[in-house]
């Protein structure tokens, strides 16, 4: 899952996936209703891939926690519990029992199992990445390859016009 192109924006409800960029900033495309809209370079973004939750030790990362809310639930999306505080702390504390409760707060959590739920919906959460491998498998081949196997293109001729 590569959560660098998912984004969140201040102000806005749910995600967002990163389609292009512009000349002020970002076009961001809704996992909500596919609607398509700029992000200008004055808007509060954050990349989900930089967002980690507290624990005691170290912070983890929003998408190992994705992955291990997947393996409790089995790949289905959590029951529909967001409006209890208790509740959500308890889920959290079965899945990620490390998680730190004094610097997560409930609002944290109500955003957790909302966002893991539109993920999980469009299928966007998966343990293994396959596509890391692939990209990893390409780099070797253009390491590898010679300037035989990958020649240049040639640039066309200018041709006066009379």
């Amino acid at each position: 899952m590569d959560l660098s192109i998912i984004i969140s924006i201040s102000g806005k409800p749910g995600l967002y996936k990163v389609v292009g960029q512009s000349r002020n900033g970002l076009i961001a495309e809704s996992l909500l209703d596919q609607k398509r809209l700029p992000v200008r370079s004055t808007d509060k973004v954050s990349a989900l891939s930089d967002i980690s939750i507290f624990t005691y030790e170290d912070d983890l990362p929003l998408g190992d926690v994705f992955v291990k809310m997947h393996e409790f639930y089995d790949g289905k999306n959590t029951p529909d519990q967001t409006g209890d505080d208790k509740w959500l702390a308890e889920q959290l504390r079965e899945i990620l029992p490390e998680y730190d409760e004094d610097r997560v707060y409930s609002s944290d959590l109500k955003k957790l199992f909302k966002w893991y739920n539109l993920l999980n919906e469009k299928e966007l959460i998966d343990q293994d990445e396959p596509e890391s491998d692939e990209k990893e498998d390409k780099v070797e081949a253009d390491e590898n390859s010679t300037a035989e196997d990958n020649p240049k293109p040639k640039k066309a001729k200018k041709t006066k016009k009379d």
